[in-house]
């Protein structure tokens, strides 16, 4: 069997796959989130890069347990995603091991970024990865981008993305964790925010201001501490905060089909793995969602982009 080895370095986790070169099918996959000092609310980046380095020996290990073949390629996240200047140092971490691991096996590395491996995870996940050959929108939401991306096909990096949309203050992500962090909640909160949400009753339907499609997130802090102080239940003020997201979610889509004639609709990204704001977008804007675990951190994406890129380049 021929494998290729896929690498992901992000700034919460560190995680690795093999796919199948010839099938395209996933054989394993690993991963490890870095740990986060209790009461903080994210990790420096001199931190992270030591943890990943820590991690990954024991994580590539561990995909290769009880898997027979010769590696052919190997494939890793090197930026966070497709806009100029984009770049953090976790990354360096995957990159210095994938080029070392290549090297040593005299076969070839494909960089990508940490964003297109989402959205190939995602499609992954969907099950729909000949979505590829034709346009289609992905929203990446995480704790560092909230994107609506604009994905076409390209012969020579598998995938194009152009960002058609985004927030112009706070990502999603931060504001879960932030708000979560008022409630007493563990860095990342997402989880435990839904686990509070879904015991309250109540529906809200207010969303954020656009601006055209762009969003902004800043006022759902201010909104969801405002209910805090003034005396409103947790699990209440969690279910809001999540419905507030989905909702302005929901109108960013809307804004954007009157451009994009409701081109395919997916949502990637670590707080996509949350149900409420999933079955929100899924009912009223038709959206994709892959399984959690295609959406949180991982390399399946990356992996999937070396088996792309090595059979068209072989083909």
């Amino acid at each position: 069997m021929r494998l290729i080895l896929g690498i992901d370095t992000s700034n919460y986790t560190t995680s690795a796959a093999l796919i199948d070169a010839d099938s395209g099918e996933i054989l394993s996959k690993a991963g490890r989130l870095l740990p986060v000092k209790e009461g903080a609310l994210g990790i420096r980046q001199s931190d992270a890069v030591f943890h990943h380095t820590a991690a990954l020996p024991a994580i590539v290990s561990q995909v290769y347990e009880g898997v027979q073949g010769q590696t052919v390629a190997v494939a890793v996240s090197a930026k966070p995603s497709e806009q100029e200047g984009s770049y953090m140092p976790c990354f360096l971490a995957g990159v210095n091991a994938a080029a070392v691991s290549a090297k040593a096996l005299g076969v070839p590395l494909y960089t990508a970024s940490h964003q297109v491996g989402h959205v190939l995870a995602c499609l992954y996940g969907c099950e729909n990865v000949k979505q590829i050959e034709s346009g289609f929108i992905c929203f990446h939401v995480s704790g560092g981008t909230t994107d609506a991306l604009l994905v076409k096909p390209d012969t020579e990096n598998i995938i194009r993305i152009e960002r058609v949309a985004c927030s112009l203050d706070l990502k999603v992500g931060q504001a879960v964790d932030r708000i979560g962090g008022k409630m007493g909640l563990r860095f990342p909160a997402g989880k435990a925010l839904e686990a509070l949400a879904l015991q309250s009753d109540k529906t809200f339907t207010q969303k954020g201001k656009l601006k055209g499609a762009d969003c902004s997130f800043s006022g759902l802090q201010n909104l969801a501490e405002k209910r805090l102080r003034e005396g409103e239940s947790k699990e209440d003020c969690a279910r809001f905060t999540l419905d507030y997201i989905a909702n302005t979610l929901c109108a960013m889509s809307e804004r954007l089909f009157e451009t994009y004639t409701r081109l395919p609709l997916y949502f990637a990204g670590g707080v996509m793995s949350n149900s409420i704001i999933r079955n929100t977008l899924e009912s009223a804007c038709g959206a994709h969602f892959c399984p959690p675990e295609y959406a949180t951190d991982n390399a399946v994406g990356i992996a999937l982009y070396g088996y792309l890129k090595w059979n068209s380049l072989k083909n």
